[in-house]
């Protein structure tokens, strides 16, 4: 059966009247009278006893009337939430960002977002860079920012800017009064650094170890807002992205440009290439990238 002989059968039933249910559903009298012909051929019997003065249900037809007016309620109901997310009036985006961009550029974006599609709730997970790619990898979030994380398979990467890392000292280091810090200088004192296997441990070592260079680390820990404590309690020195200067200075500690090694990654938002994005994700993505152009003006 047809939601059209659907329709046709409920306007019948409900108005014992072909005339009144014509005008209901917009159909002629012999097109009315088709749809319920072919339905009770498609059922494979009667759902209406007519004679020449009334028209009402069999007994089978009254039974199936509910059961038909659900089906077309559930039907009005599913084309109405499938346009109300076509229209960003109804939906869900789910995104993962690494810490670092959750607590600085997110928030902003995400306002962006909310005055513009009110109706839209956001999932937000801040986890660690690898985890973020994790996510996004595997479906559990639509839209994820990170580093970028070299070529995948299944992922696209768009850029949204090169984030530089800097040196972070405690207040009243001796090296404070350096305009910018060489990477000789930080890395001879003691070092505070996320835990393996961190892509930013990896990569402060990585680029350290090319200039003959190797961080004296001293601790370790999970989460980037924890080594801004530890150093600004002084407990050492660290290496941070750029994106944390806000958060760092908030905490107490003082950032400097970092040279010789300079550290670099690309940020962006990553995505699963076979499975595309749903309307309000490709909404958020947009509203994204608007955000941080904004912040270059």
């Amino acid at each position: 059966m047809t939601i059209k002989q659907l329709r046709a059968f409920v306007a019948v039933a409900e108005t014992l009247s072909f005339a009144e249910a014509c005008s209901r559903v917009h159909l002629s009298q012999p097109a009315l009278s088709l749809a319920i012909k072919s339905l009770e051929e498609s059922v494979g019997g009667r759902l209406f006893s007519r004679t020449t003065r009334s028209l009402a249900l069999t007994p089978d037809g009254e039974a199936f009337l509910p059961v038909a007016q659900r089906l077309v309620a559930d039907w009005d109901d599913a084309q109405e939430d499938l346009h109300n997310r076509f229209k960003l009036r109804r939906g869900k985006v789910a995104i993962a960002a690494m810490p670092s961009f959750a607590a600085n550029l997110l928030p902003q974006a995400l306002l962006n977002f909310r005055q513009r599609h009110a109706n839209i709730n956001m999932e937000v997970h801040d986890v660690i860079a690898e985890q973020v790619v994790e996510m996004v990898s595997k479906g559990r979030v639509e839209l994820g920012i990170s580093f970028d994380p070299g070529p995948q398979e299944d992922l696209n990467f768009i850029t949204l800017f090169d984030d530089e890392f800097i040196a972070v000292l405690p207040d009243g280091h001796e090296l404070q009064h350096c305009d910018v810090i060489e990477g000789e200088q930080l890395f001879s004192y003691d070092f505070i650094t996320l835990q393996r296997p961190s892509s930013v441990r990896l990569l402060i070592e990585r680029r350290a170890s090319e200039m003959g260079l190797m961080p004296k680390t001293a601790f370790d820990t999970h989460q980037l807002a924890t080594v801004g404590r530890m150093v600004a309690t002084g407990l050492g020195v660290s290496a941070v992205p750029a994106l944390c200067r806000q958060q760092m200075e908030e905490i107490g500690a003082i950032c400097r440009p970092l040279r010789n090694p300079v550290i670099s990654r690309r940020v962006g938002i990553l995505s699963r290439r076979r499975s595309g994005l749903s309307v309000a994700a490709e909404a958020m993505q947009q509203v994204l990238i608007d955000t941080y152009r904004q912040t270059l003006q």
